[in-house]
């Protein structure tokens, strides 16, 4: 036996194990449920453009990166693409496009044939044996990796405290099930496999005559082909070298699902040997896109153009004017899309108010924990490693305490106890009598849900007086707010109150790490409410008035409702009144609007009662349609009406020296905006490989992930009902268009700094615009660190 080092193996050997650790890095990451957040599902494509991307697809997932033709005949048979927008894609468009709008016309009415991934061992094996050995395959890993990847649903896990090759070398050494099925002697031979995995990759690889060319796009299968599981190693091993560390938990993951390849091409090495080896040879050729890649790829920039078009159209409109005079409230959104339609309704409604949009972190790397809890909570983009750590803390009265505390403990040990994998089952029958009044309460609307900590969120990390101005003066200079405090000042997270669904921290503020954002608001207004960071904010030229007072909110985006934290602050009572009034008149006309898209909501009354119904698989749709991020002065926006459509981050750059907050919007904001509208792409695009299915029959397992059914692949991405209304989309899949107010000069320079934000530009995984000084459009980024005029 062999220890799983890199030492003692061969050339050859040592490519293969390079190659398997560049094949963990094509897949995307997948946060567990009670964290999760949107993940670009190409993030390991970002060096390639969308054709290449497609042309990967079909051969290891039998699918592309876009749409089918008819999708895009359609939006040019209803006059959404024009004929200037298949003119202006096809002017950049790579050799092999058809040369005329008119072939481009003719290629979108033309049916394209369906994609066909290259067979693995173990598709060759059913087809000569009749044994569905793919399911197999799946049902058991996923039997096995439910159990070793649990985070508290199951009553024991599976081998702790082993590695992931380890645990299930264990486990598949027991299980009869594959001998059963037809292939002998499997459990012997993986009890006397290697015991490091990449000696039992090696060993595999020989047997399966692979080497380093083409075992690149195999073992992207494979993983790829694991769904789930292997995206959750995959998470591991970013959450480890986020830490400085690694893990070997991919190639863990890649040798189990290879070595079923091993094992079966051995058993049907008569029937199958010659065409695997011609599979080899296929897999071993470069990735080249065809013909219908190539052009599908020149529609998708067209239905793009016209996406910008009519941005371009909606930005150069008058926009309305913000009162010179000092504002009567300020609110700082986060630049989620939902905010853009609250936003618009606030300042429609009192003209005096003043809102702006900021990450909705607030700038606060926080690990919190949350009253009576033991559970870390990261409250930061998953980017980013927490620098601070906090807690809610309980009433003062050392009885009132205790008893908030065991109450607290116990609603979170009852809702473990009702996703236990033996309790789960009997739950509602056991407890029926009593479970009745909760069902009743939800069916009848009542209010219930869990909402935020009544408890007021502490930093619990020590900081000095200078780093606790300098946090301050950072943090409201990246939100361009410096000057012109109103009386009120209310920062303002976002949240998602909904029942009896898995998926509802993908409801929650992707910058705080699928939470809710009230804790980092509720801390930023504590920091900025004290006289000592005041004093030192005036020094350096910020002065907050003396009868300014901040405090954190609470925007729930399925109801609309607004929550203002105290926080022992006292509130200057008039100026809370008229921002109560004023947030909940923008909160009546948000849901109306809302309305119009929502199924079965007859109107702005009906949105509210979504977050209550058990049985209601939309209760709001997130960010479905987001399309475009814009950092400019809200003067450039302000009454324009954007559709929910847009990230709005405010940035002045003539008030930022040096170019830093630019750079942090393109590095954060913008590629954090990137990956939720390439989730919602990939999820409409492909969704049976980046989507979660049908939450209809969706499996809460490991209280970490969904399954479609009893067992099997773990789901990853949307749900289908979180892109589709039931009779149409109601996401248009579109890479996103980020519009930037600021000298072409100073982004070309920050891009030149940073090769992965530049990648995904130079590869059109975003669209880069720069707005002149009324706010329209002046320049697109066209690749290789140049611009062209728009």
């Amino acid at each position: 036996m062999k220890a799983d080092t890199y030492a003692g193996y061969s050339g050859p050997h040592l490519e293969l194990i390079a190659v398997s650790e560049g094949a963990a890095r094509a897949i995307p990451p997948l946060w567990p449920l009670s964290s999760s957040v949107a993940v670009n599902p190409y993030l390991g494509q970002s060096e390639m453009p969308l054709g290449e991307v497609s042309a990967l697809l079909a051969r290891v997932a039998g699918t592309r990166s876009t749409m089918a033709p008819e999708w895009y005949a359609a939006k040019i048979a209803d006059g959404t693409i024009t004929d200037a927008d298949l003119t202006a894609a096809l002017a950049i468009a790579p050799k092999g496009a058809p040369t005329t709008i008119a072939a481009l016309k003719e290629a979108a009415q033309t049916p394209a044939p369906a994609p066909r991934a290259l067979p693995t061992v173990a598709e060759l094996a059913a087809k000569a044996s009749g044994t569905d050995w793919p399911a197999l395959i799946e049902e058991r890993i996923g039997a096995w990796a439910a159990g070793y990847f649990d985070q508290g649903q199951a009553l024991w896990q599976v081998t702790a405290g082993r590695g992931a090759y380890a645990s299930w070398q264990i486990f598949a050494s027991r299980d009869l099930t594959p001998e059963i099925a037809g292939l002998t002697g499997f459990a012997g031979d993986i009890a006397r496999a290697p015991e490091g995995a990449r000696g039992a990759l090696s060993y595999a690889c020989d047997v399966l005559g692979l080497g380093a060319d083409a075992a690149q796009t195999y073992f992207h299968q494979l993983l790829l082909g694991l769904g789930g599981w292997s995206q959750l190693a995959r998470q591991r091993l970013w959450q480890a070298e986020l830490a400085g560390e690694t893990t070997p938990i991919t190639t863990d993951m890649l040798t189990i699902r290879i070595l079923w390849e091993q094992a079966l091409l051995i058993r049907y090495a008569d029937d199958i040997a010659e065409d695997w080896a011609e599979i080899r040879a296929a897999h071993a050729a470069p990735v080249a896109p065809g013909e219908a890649e190539i052009t599908l790829g020149v529609l998708q920039e067209a239905a793009e153009r016209a996406e910008q078009r009519a941005l371009a159209q909606r930005l150069a409109k008058e926009s309305e004017q913000p009162h010179d005079t000092r504002p009567s409230l300020q609110a700082a959104f986060c630049i989620d899309v939902r905010s853009e339609v609250f936003r618009r309704a606030l300042e429609g409604v009192d003209p005096s108010i003043q809102t702006l949009g900021f990450a909705g972190f607030f700038g606060l790397t926080t690990s919190h924990r949350a009253f009576a809890s033991d559970v870390e909570e990261a409250r930061l983009p998953v980017l980013l490693t927490h620098g601070l750590t906090s807690s809610a803390t309980g009433p003062k009265e050392a009885e009132a305490d205790l008893a908030a505390r065991l109450s607290a403990r116990a609603a979170r040990a009852w809702g473990r106890f009702k996703l236990a994998a033996v309790s789960s089952f009997a739950f509602v029958e056991a407890t029926g009598p009593v479970y009745v009044g909760k069902l009743m309460r939800d069916a009848l609307g009542r209010p219930h849900a869990q909402g935020p900590d009544a408890q007021t969120p502490r930093l619990t990390t020590e900081l000095a007086p200078k780093n606790q101005i300098d946090a301050a003066e950072k943090i409201l200079r990246a939100m361009s707010l410096t000057r012109n405090f109103a009386p009120l000042v209310l920062i303002a997270g976002h949240g998602a109150s909904v029942v009896n669904n898995p998926h509802v921290s993908a409801l929650q503020c992707g910058a705080c790490g699928g939470y809710s954002g009230e804790v980092n608001a509720r801390l930023l207004a504590g920091l900025l409410n004290q006289d000592a960071v005041r004093a030192g904010l005036s020094e350096r030229g910020i002065d907050v008035p003396e009868d300014t007072v901040f405090a954190g909110a609470l925007h729930d985006t399925t109801t609309d409702d607004v929550t203002i934290f105290a926080d022992g602050t006292p509130l200057p009572a008039s100026a809370l009144r008229r921002a109560e009034d004023a947030l909940k008149t923008a909160g009546t006309l948000a849901r109306t609007e809302r309305a119009l898209r929502l199924p079965r909501a007859e109107s702005g009354g009906a949105v509210a009662a979504r977050s209550r119904d058990w049985s209601e698989t939309r209760p709001e749709w997130a960010l479905a349609g987001c399309s475009a991020f814009i950092a400019a002065p809200r003067a450039r926006t302000r009454g324009k009406d954007l559709a929910g459509r847009a990230f709005l981050h405010d940035y002045d750059w003539q008030a930022d020296d040096g170019f830093g907050v630019l750079e942090l919007i393109l590095t954060a904001p913008v590629v954090v905006a990137s990956w939720i509208s390439l989730q919602y792409y990939g999820s409409v695009t492909a969704p049976h490989v980046f989507g979660a299915g049908n939450k209809l029959l969706h499996n809460v397992t490991g209280g970490l992930g969904v399954v479609e059914g009893n067992g099997g692949a773990l789901r990853a991405g949307l749900p289908w009902q979180s892109v589709h209304d039931g009779t149409a989309l109601a996401h248009d899949p579109l890479r996103l268009t980020v519009c930037i107010e600021a000298p072409q000069e100073a982004i070309i320079d920050i891009l030149q700094r940073h090769a992965g934000v530049r990648a995904l530009c130079d590869n059109r995984w975003l669209h880069l615009i720069a707005l002149d000084g009324s706010g329209r459009p002046a320049a697109r980024y066209a690749k290789g660190l140049t611009w062209e005029a728009i």
